[in-house]
C-alpha cells in the first residue's frame, strides 16, 4: 500500500467520522409522526440506547415518511438519522432489503458479500467503522432492527440482546 493510498484512506475515515458526528449532533427526522401507519421501539440495554421509529406507508407500500425519537450514543442516533434519510421514498421491500444488507455488512464483516439491492447505500459506509468495535455494532443496528419490525407490522419492542 502506498503513502497516497494510506492518506486517502485516512481522509475517507475522517469524512465518515464527520458524517456520523453531524447526524448525531443534528439528527434528521427527529420527531414523532402523528398518524404513522407503522411503529416499533428499540432498546439496547448494554449501551442505554432507546428509540421509537415511526413510518408512514402509502397504499402503494412506499414509505412516504420516516422519523424517530429517543436517546442514545452518537452512533445509535446517527444510524437512526441516516436510516430515516435513506428509507423515505423506498418501497417496503426495498427497506427490508436495506435492513438485510446493512445488518449483514455490520455483523458479518469479512464474510459478507455485498449484493446490489438497487438502493445507493454509499452514505451508510460511514457506519462500517463500528465493525472494529463489536460492542458498538448493536448501537449501529438498533434502528435497523426497529425498521424491520415496523415495516413488517410487528409493532413490537426489539432489543439488541
Amino acid at each position: 500500500m502506498s503513502a497516497v493510498d494510506i492518506r486517502q484512506g485516512d481522509e475517507l475515515r475522517e469524512l465518515y467520522r464527520e458524517l456520523i458526528l453531524d447526524h448525531a449532533r443534528n439528527p434528521r427526522h427527529f420527531r414523532k409522526i402523528e398518524g404513522a401507519t407503522h411503529t416499533a421501539e428499540g432498546i439496547n440495554p448494554l449501551c442505554g440506547d432507546k428509540l421509537k421509529l415511526y413510518v408512514r406507508l402509502n397504499d402503494d407500500d412506499v414509505i412516504t415518511e420516516a422519523a424517530f425519537e429517543g436517546s442514545g450514543c452518537a452512533i445509535s442516533v446517527a444510524s437512526a438519522s441516516l436510516l430515516t434519510d435513506l428509507v423515505t421514498g423506498l418501497s417496503r421491500s426495498q427497506a427490508l432489503d436495506c435492513f438485510g444488507e446493512i445488518t449483514a455488512r455490520l455483523t458479518q464483516a469479512d464474510n459478507h458479500k455485498s449484493r446490489d439491492i438497487g438502493v445507493n447505500l454509499d452514505k451508510l459506509r460511514a457506519l462500517d467503522g463500528v465493525r472494529e468495535y463489536p460492542s458498538r455494532v448493536k448501537c449501529a443496528t438498533l434502528a435497523w432492527h426497529a425498521l424491520n419490525s415496523a415495516v413488517q407490522g410487528h409493532n413490537k419492542t426489539v432489543s439488541t440482546e
